[in-house]
């Protein structure tokens, strides 16, 4: 980032803003694998065909898909396959993070249950 001029930073954070949304991040991974068209997404992430329409538009705006008509159909398909190593980076880091407070957690809960004072038994009344 050094040396970017104020309106170049400006697209960049636009760019990150637009991959802040887990519906487009979804969409992009559904197109990693192979093109579809609107309906096929909306099948696949379970999200309106307007909403899935939504997110595709503003993932072209920001030129991660490309739009591609067909007929009736419009398919759409990554434009920079290079996105998924920035998005496969990320998300390693993230998985790292999470194994580490997973593997904490586990150790909270196995250090408390041996710390943990048993019960009182109380014995049963006679009748």
């Amino acid at each position: 980032m050094d040396g970017l001029p104020p309106q170049a930073l400006d697209q960049v954070a636009d760019f990150f803003r637009t991959l802040a949304e887990p519906a487009r991040l979804q969409i992009l991974n559904l197109l990693r694998s192979q093109e579809h068209n609107v309906g096929e997404l909306a099948e696949l992430t379970g999200y309106s065909i307007a909403n899935v329409s939504r997110h595709l538009s503003q993932l072209g705006r920001q030129g991660f898909v490309l739009r591609e008509s067909r007929g009736n159909n419009a398919y759409y398909r990554i434009a920079d396959p290079s996105i998924y190593q920035l998005c496969d980076m990320v998300c390693g880091q993230i998985a790292k993070r999470v194994d580490a407070q997973l593997a904490q957690g586990a150790a909270f809960t196995a250090l408390r249950n041996a710390t943990a004072k048993p019960a009182r038994r109380t014995k049963p009344k006679a009748t």
